[in-house]
């Protein structure tokens, strides 16, 4: 395995790693962070429980990557195991006590003092139990087994494959998000859902609790010291935000919410935020589709962001690596990330939305690989196939299809309240796409404030909301109006200028780029010529938005503006920034 590192990696907070509170859209005051060293064992699939482990591992890092101290890969007919003791403080006497998992890949099962807590399916989703009654004075023992197939199962995995290579990259096995506890009243706000709608001036907040007993719920809203609104609210109401600051990346500005479930003295108080935005297509005076953020045509000028580190994979190292990822790609003029095919920490989101950086939000690809006939000829002579093809498609099985469409509705409902978040895409190129108009349709009924890309790349089935196209090494060209129907057109995947360095690279023997280039000059003259001579043009025919591949390297793949480790900017910082200066309406 590569030894190459980010500068964050010798910062990893042994006895705590990513110890911040984990849910920032709703925040309780007392909390427990269970990262940190766990014991860990591999077994053979029908073992039970280890009566002796093989080492340390530290969680959240997955057991494949340096970070978790083991780097191990875990083969389909293994299982993991964790285990770790905690003792509860003051803070949990006379609460129930909620075991939270922000992401475990793929199937895990838990054991709270020998007591079984439950299961759960899928590797990019929180999930949490109510282990209050399994608990006892004193040390509690807590247990972990994990299965994980990685590329030799169904499930939705992105690019996690057994033998990197290409743009397939090393497997995230088990834990790989915070796991922490956390004390609530017996009455408790479950879950808030929020809605801003800038043209009626007010923030919409659903409150889902679990008071069957009368229970008042109150509402405040801050700006900075000034108090927007303070009073009682209903579970499902409509605060007024007069005067409202809009939220753009320009100027991200962001209101404080609290919210309170009072059950006879007894209360539950959350805190979360919110930003006023509004994203919308409309036509422009010469009656062509654009995107809009608040009521205004808005140019998005996004990357590709795979969300890979090159010591920790899936997980980022810090709050810090992840702050610099978004910061970074601002400075340079970027104003959305395309979060490809993974879904991040909510702390990521949260980033986004306080620095400004719009989102594109992938679903997680699943299934076998669906041949280079669908997934490569085809396609380069547009050529769009009808997605009810399950067995070609390998989505034949109806539980496959199922398991799909639940972690994808979960996964909107997790990141609902992310303010920066503008856009759904649930298929990437063709890769076990199934039934995606009816799929995009649904996320339009479920979440009609978003726009939806259904089809990302090819095999368009003319559904919402865009004519979306990739383009690699050959020219971009605009669609004919037979295709977008109507529809806003976007550049979803281009580029992929690649540069191999020495000494920031994972592989550089087996490296991967679409086309190649000798050094930054040359790499950085080719990316201003291609914007000059196909992109800028493309913006009068109707191009609404770009995302060009990628953030950063990643593994083999080496067609990053940045290198793996983060260390070196390989296109000029002056060109990036005068490119995205003209990519505008």
């Amino acid at each position: 395995m590569s030894e190459l590192k980010t500068r964050w990696f010798k910062d990893i907070n042994k006895d705590c790693p990513l110890s911040e509170y984990p849910r920032p859209q709703l925040e309780r005051e007392k909390w427990i962070c269970l990262n940190g060293e766990y014991d860990y064992a591999i077994t053979s699939e029908n073992a039970d429980k280890p009566e002796s482990f093989d080492g340390k591992i530290l969680v959240p890092f997955a057991i494949e990557s340096a970070a978790s101290g083991v780097q191990k890969h875990l083969k389909p007919e293994e299982r993991l195991w964790y285990r770790r003791y905690f003792t509860l403080n003051d803070s949990f006497n006379g609460k129930r006590t909620i075991l939270h998992f922000d992401a475990v890949d793929w199937q895990c099962t838990v054991w709270v003092n020998s007591v079984l807590m439950g299961e759960h399916t899928g590797g990019y989703n929180p999930f949490s139990f109510d282990i209050t009654d399994a608990l006892k004075d004193g040390e509690n023992e807590l247990i972990v087994k994990v299965y994980d197939p990685t590329d030799s199962g169904h499930q939705q995995r992105g690019k996690q494959v057994h033998q990197s290579k290409g743009f397939w990259y090393t497997a995230t096995s088990g834990i790989w998000q915070t796991v922490w506890l956390e004390p609530v009243s017996y009455c408790h706000i479950e879950s808030i859902k929020l809605t801003p709608d800038i043209d009626e001036g007010v923030i919409n907040v659903k409150v889902n609790h679990n008071c069957a007993c009368g229970g008042k719920l109150y509402a405040k809203i801050t700006d900075g010291n000034s108090v927007v609104y303070d009073g009682e609210i209903s579970a499902d109401a409509k605060i007024p935000v007069p005067n409202a600051k809009l939220w753009s990346p320009e100027s991200p500005f962001l209101y404080d919410l609290y919210v309170t479930l009072d059950c006879d003295g007894e209360k539950d108080e959350i805190k979360s935020y919110f930003g006023m935005r509004k994203f919308s297509i409309m036509n422009d005076s010469n009656g062509i589709p654009r995107l809009a953020l608040n009521n205004k045509p808005y140019f998005q000028r996004g990357l590709l962001d795979q969300g890979y580190w090159p010591e920790s994979q899936l997980t980022p190292p810090c709050d810090e690596a992840m702050i610099f990822d978004i910061a970074e790609m601002k400075k340079l003029g970027f104003n959305m990330l395309r979060k490809h095919i993974k879904a991040e920490p909510r702390r990521w989101y949260y980033h986004c939305d306080r620095l400004g950086m719009l989102v594109w939000q992938d679903m997680i690809s699943g299934g076998q690989y669906i041949g280079t006939l669908l997934a490569g000829a085809l396609p380069i002579f547009s050529i769009h196939v009808k997605d009810n093809l399950y067995e070609s498609f390998k989505r034949e099985k109806p539980e496959w299809r199922e398991e799909f469409k639940e972690e994808l509705w979960a996964m909107i409902d997790n990141l609902y309240n992310s303010v920066s978040i503008c856009c759904w895409v649930p298929f990437n190129e063709g890769w076990g796409q199934f039934d995606a108009k009816e799929i995009g349709t649904k996320i339009k009924e479920i979440d009609p404030s978003r726009f939806v890309d259904h089809a990302s790349g090819w095999h368009d089935q003319n559904g919402p909301d865009f004519k979306s196209m990739h383009r690699y090494t050959v020219p971009v060209t605009a669609p004919t109006r037979f295709t977008t129907r109507g529809r806003p057109f976007v550049l979803s995947e281009f580029g992929g200028y690649s540069w191999n360095i020495d000494n920031h690279v994972w592989n550089k023997s087996r490296s991967f780029g679409y086309i190649m280039f000798a050094n930054s000059e040359k790499l950085s003259a080719a990316y201003k010529h291609l914007h000059e001579k196909q992109i800028y043009r493309l913006i009068k025919k109707g191009l609404c938005a770009t995302v060009y591949t990628q953030v950063s390297d990643v593994e083999f793949e080496v067609n990053g503006i940045y290198s793996y480790d983060r260390e070196v900017l390989k296109i000029d910082k002056n060109v990036l920034i005068d490119v995205n200066s003209k990519l505008t309406y």
